[in-house]
């Protein structure tokens, strides 16, 4: 029997995950979001006001069908795609207007259909990165670079009622709000800059660079080589 240890940050202690219930506008749309990284539960789980916990889980992996959007086989714009089906994204321009329409129908994955999503996690500041690629001032190449160099975890998502049917509670340990909230900050900090620097360098005259203009205008579709992998560690 194959198992994974899962944390889930939280302002409370969940003893029992439930199926579709929460937010149906977080990454993957409804789902119960974990990660296998302890510390990043705890950053997860405090606010400036208030401490947390991260809660522990055991996850029987036996019969569950696992879409891992780390893979080589997948692509950013893949992830960036489920993201533009959930989440929302503020397109206040043409080009970010047509960018949605065409990634969806050219990059969109069936997620639905599987038990567990593995792959990244947007907040605020991977919304900044989205948002400057959907309006044509970064490339797909440092989208990709920016992502990946931000570092701010991988997680792990129950979507069906078999995945919860095969979690179960063991333990929460207390986050102190004064020790991880800072964390998160710097975390989210970090990523910024890094963004920032990044977004300096500029790509214009490099040839290899695709920016989101050149996808569509292109016809470039899902699994051209040009396109970058998802990078991840």
């Amino acid at each position: 029997m194959k198992k994974l240890k899962l944390y889930h940050g939280s302002e409370n202690v969940i003893k029992l995950p439930q199926f579709h219930f929460g937010n149906p506008k977080n990454d993957y749309g409804y789902g119960f979001y974990c990660t296998e990284n302890i510390e990043l539960a705890k950053e997860w789980g405090c606010t400036e006001e208030k401490d947390g916990f991260a809660n522990e889980y055991q996850l029987v992996l036996d019969g569950l069908s696992i879409l891992n959007l780390s893979q080589g086989e997948f692509n950013i714009l893949n992830w960036l795609a489920i993201l533009l089906e959930n989440r929302t994204f503020e397109l206040t321009s043409d080009i970010s207007i047509a960018a949605k329409q065409y990634l969806l129908q050219n990059f969109l994955i069936p997620y639905h259909k599987y038990d567990i999503i593995r792959g990244y996690r947007a907040d605020d500041s991977y919304f900044a990165f989205a948002n400057a690629f959907l309006n044509n001032t970064i490339s797909v190449q440092k989208l990709n670079q920016a992502m990946y160099l931000g570092k701010l975890g991988e997680q792990v998502v129950l979507k069906s009622k078999k995945a919860f049917s095969q979690i179960s509670f063991v333990t929460s340990t207390p986050a102190d709000r004064n020790i991880y909230y800072p964390k998160k900050m710097l975390r989210d900090s970090t990523a910024r800059s890094t963004f920032s620097k990044i977004r300096s360098e500029s790509d214009l005259q490099n040839p290899n660079a695709f920016f989101v203009i050149d996808i569509i205008r292109g016809g470039i579709k899902n699994g051209d080589p040009r396109i970058p992998a998802i990078l991840f560690k």
